[in-house]
């Protein structure tokens, strides 16, 4: 299982997920349907309907079955083929995650394939997804992103998730980061102060940093800011000098326009709304 220090540092690398939607349908496959060793830079997920097929994975083979979602990874090494003069009916999609610099799946690691309970509801969810997909609007980009993403999220939540190993070294740098600015949203935070943390030139901290968190470094000191404050406003009694001075803010009103500029509500506002 992911641990919590991993967990915390994907948490943020998440605020700046991009996803895109490549291709959406219901297909029947033919006999000829198959690769060998291919490397698709998208994910691919099937949702199998009927029918018999071979898939490996690197160097692991799988037969995913009627009722059954199937998850090819981005960048993965890739054979396919029918079986038994059965070939799929499947739902499917390729599609890219992006959480930082990387595919989300080059993140984590996950099974691949998933029995799924409700199959009528995951049936409805692709019929939808596709549907949207064949639309040309504004709308409809935003649906299916929304559909994808709840696959995604449904995926994800009925298997255990690990930090694949030859990205822990790059987890537990983020993790240090975080970890850097959480203790000391108390006080002043500079790039190069964030940047020796990681024992870094901060010109090339700086460039790492928005690669991987999606903002610059000081953008994501004031966010943090910003949720300090908040948490500190709606789940303690402290005043709003104090919550100002354990943000790192040495005048009050100073902290109040930064509030109000990151969330439109003043700090009394804000705890008004949301106690």
């Amino acid at each position: 299982m992911i641990r919590k220090s991993e967990q915390h540092a994907l948490s943020d690398l998440l605020q700046s997920l991009q996803l895109q939607l490549i291709i959406a349908h219901k297909t029947q496959v033919s006999m000829s349907w198959g690769e060998t060793n291919s490397t698709p830079e998208y994910n691919k997920l099937y949702y199998i309907c009927e029918g018999e097929g071979w898939i490996r994975i690197g160097n692991d083979d799988y037969y995913p079955k009627p009722g059954q979602l199937f998850l090819t990874p981005a960048h993965s090494r890739v054979s396919f083929s029918a079986l038994n003069e059965r070939p799929y009916l499947k739902y499917w999609c390729h599609f890219s995650i992006l959480a930082g610099p990387f595919d989300l799946f080059q993140w984590i690691g996950v099974p691949l394939c998933l029995n799924i309970e409700d199959s009528a509801h995951m049936t409805a969810l692709f019929e939808e997804l596709i549907g949207w997909h064949e639309q040309h609007t504004i709308v409809a980009r935003l649906r299916e992103k929304a559909l994808l993403l709840e696959i995604a999220s449904r995926f994800l939540e009925s298997v255990p998730i690990q930090v694949l190993q030859h990205r822990s070294e790059e987890m537990n740098r983020l993790n240090i980061i975080q970890q850097y600015v959480d203790s000391r949203l108390h006080t002043g935070i500079s790039i190069d102060q964030m940047a020796e943390s990681l024992h870094l030139h901060p010109n090339y901290f700086s460039a790492y940093f928005k690669k991987h968190f999606g903002i610059p470094p000081l953008k994501y000191v004031s966010r943090k800011r910003t949720d300090r404050a908040k948490q500190l406003l709606t789940s303690t009694s402290l005043s709003i000098k104090e919550i100002a001075d354990q943000t790192g803010f040495k005048e009050t009103n100073h902290f109040t326009k930064f509030f109000r500029k990151e969330t439109s509500l003043t700090p009394s506002e804000y705890r008004s709304a949301y106690s």
